[in-house]
């Protein structure tokens, strides 16, 4: 026997080259992880924003709503306030 230590053998080979394999699909995994985490703070930013432009745009909808389509008693009263046909 050698003073080198035991020498690798098909087995040891194998063991540590599907070791290295792992260590690296752990790697890949570990940023595809990390990039979804990125993805979903995005998402729910763009969420939010979304949201906020949604009650913006239905805010001027119903005004200029209200200002195509006033209400009948607005459309029936006279400048002093009272009803028309009503003495």
């Amino acid at each position: 026997m050698s003073g080198l230590g035991p020498v690798p053998t098909n087995a040891t080979q194998a063991k540590e080259r599907l070791y290295s394999q792992l260590a690296a699909s752990l790697g890949r995994m570990s940023r595809a992880i990390r990039q979804t985490a990125d993805l979903c703070e995005l998402m729910q930013t763009d969420l939010h924003a979304m949201r906020v432009f949604a009650g913006l745009d239905a805010a001027k909808f119903m005004t200029v709503a209200a200002e195509l389509n006033p209400e009948d008693e607005e459309t029936e009263r006279d400048p002093t306030g009272s009803a028309k046909g009503n003495p």
